[in-house]
């Protein structure tokens, strides 16, 4: 398994293990969880996804049940926070709403730490932009959970351009990844200017549902599972490999984040990497996702 250099004592592995319905399994028990996670590690997939809010703010303490000082050596936790819903601990807050003040990252952080017994988490994200954000009290908080050692790095999820200069303008730490929603079927971040402006800074995109939410299974886009699934069979993987693949052929260091809860499926993750994508593929792909060729 590849990897992707985060910061200069930081990588992920090429491919991501997406937790957000770890808790959502019939079958929560600490040793089903630790089949996923080391069905992961048999592929060299050592990074994984986690945020506060996955599983009603109860997918961390799930994870965290299978945590020893043996697993957490071999694996990098990448988890967020802002995000405030009527649920689990917030089941008192009126309405779902955002929090990057410091008290609250300050405080999910310790949070966080306590659910998934650690003590640091790789990667910090905020999960979505705050239009309520102070962008010197929300930058200070993040360059201050580093300072304390609690978290290694840290990052956004779903930010534009403009949210991620506001923030980082008021940050001593480099900003040093943006987890956004790209797919096959979401393809308008490459030519939005989404991708455009984190390849020009160099910096690694993780992207989340990059099956597109299982989009890609619906009758209407038979034609381009049908042109997966022909690629695949040239490699030995099936259409999602593909699928996926096409994100790491792009040059602008594509991190997929993958979640399933079952072990076939998770035991298939790494097979996106047995598949390589020219140029022209990459383009029959895309054309056969927008609908029409490319003008």
């Amino acid at each position: 398994m590849d990897r992707i250099q985060i910061t200069d004592d930081l990588s992920f592995s090429r491919l991501v293990y997406g937790m957000w319905r770890l808790s959502d399994d019939a079958n929560t028990s600490p040793k089903h969880v630790r089949a996923k996670v080391d069905a992961c590690l048999d592929q060299g997939i050592t990074t994984f996804d986690q945020a506060d809010i996955y599983g009603g703010y109860e997918a961390e303490e799930v994870f965290g049940a299978v945590m020893t000082p043996e697993l957490r050596c071999k694996i990098e936790i990448v988890t967020k926070c802002d995000i405030v819903a009527p649920a689990g601990r917030y089941a008192d807050a009126r309405i779902k709403y955002y929090d990057t003040s410091r008290a609250h990252i300050l405080a999910s952080v310790d949070h966080s730490l306590r659910l998934m017994k650690t003590d640091y988490i790789d990667t910090l994200l905020i999960h979505r932009p705050d239009p309520m954000m102070d962008h010197h009290e929300t930058g200070a908080a993040l360059d201050e959970v580093i300072a304390s050692g609690k978290v290694r790095s840290v990052g956004v999820s779903n930010f534009k351009r403009h949210d991620w200069t506001l923030l980082q303008s008021a940050m001593k730490a480099p900003l040093v990844t943006n987890q956004i929603e790209i797919s096959v079927l979401h393809h308008v971040p490459f030519t939005n200017g989404d991708v455009a402006y984190l390849q020009e800074a160099g910096v690694p995109i993780m992207a989340w549902s990059p099956l597109a939410g299982g989009a890609l299974f619906e009758a209407k886009n038979a034609g381009l599972r049908d042109l997966l699934s022909k690629i695949g069979a040239e490699f030995g993987v099936d259409d999602t490999a593909v699928a996926v693949a096409w994100l790491l052929a792009h040059p602008a260091k594509i991190i997929p984040v993958l979640g399933t809860n079952t072990l076939e499926r998770i035991a298939k993750i790494g097979d996106a990497a047995k598949v390589t994508i020219d140029r022209q593929t990459w383009f029959e792909i895309y054309t056969a996702a927008l609908g029409h060729e490319v003008p």
